[in-house]
């Protein structure tokens, strides 16, 4: 079965059919929200939530992207909003490699190779949460600014912005991790 006749009848409330997309999707989207959240038990109540979501708000999906990327943006969101609820830290990225991301024209992130990636993690959670967000959304989740101006309902030029100062700071914290001033 396609999965677009999966989730038309879906759309008609079939039961077996949400099962099979649930069982499809519930373990990758499981993943995006534990690099949000902190606890096994938050990740799943972030995913829960955002299926039920999903599935209220099937009529909307107009497979312009596929659903699996339709999906993982209510994720997203779905786990920002728990965190802002919740006032928490960020989770820590597990196995995540930022040494060097190239971000397109010559602007690049770039960490001493004496700096670890816990050090790299370390610092991203001492950004503001302004910053903070903008940044994993980019880095780690891979979203241009367009989709993160609409994830965080914030301009494109906003994005930028906070991407930029984001990375500057991140810069500063690792720069002054590695002077030995600490964070």
């Amino acid at each position: 079965m396609f999965q677009i006749d999966i989730v038309e009848k879906c759309k008609q409330n079939d039961r077996k059919a949400q099962m099979q997309l649930y069982n499809q999707y519930c373990n990758g989207m499981y993943s995006v929200a534990k690099r949000f959240v902190k606890h096994d038990a938050e990740a799943e109540d972030v995913v829960q939530d955002a299926f039920i979501k999903a599935f209220t708000k099937l009529h909307q999906y107009n497979a312009e992207v596929t659903f699996g990327a339709w999906l993982k943006r209510i994720v997203v969101n779905t786990s920002i909003d728990a965190l802002k609820s919740k006032k928490q830290r960020l989770v820590e990225l597990d196995d995540v490699h930022l040494k060097v991301v190239d971000t397109g024209d010559d602007d690049k992130w770039l960490a001493d190779d004496a700096v670890s990636i816990d050090e790299i993690k370390e610092a991203i959670n001492q950004l503001s949460d302004k910053y903070k967000y903008v940044v994993m959304l980019f880095l780690i989740e891979g979203y241009d600014h367009q989709e993160i101006s609409e994830i965080l309902n914030i301009s494109e030029v906003a994005s930028r912005t906070q991407l930029y100062r984001g990375k500057l700071q991140l810069q500063k914290l690792l720069k002054q991790k590695q002077n030995g001033t600490g964070y």
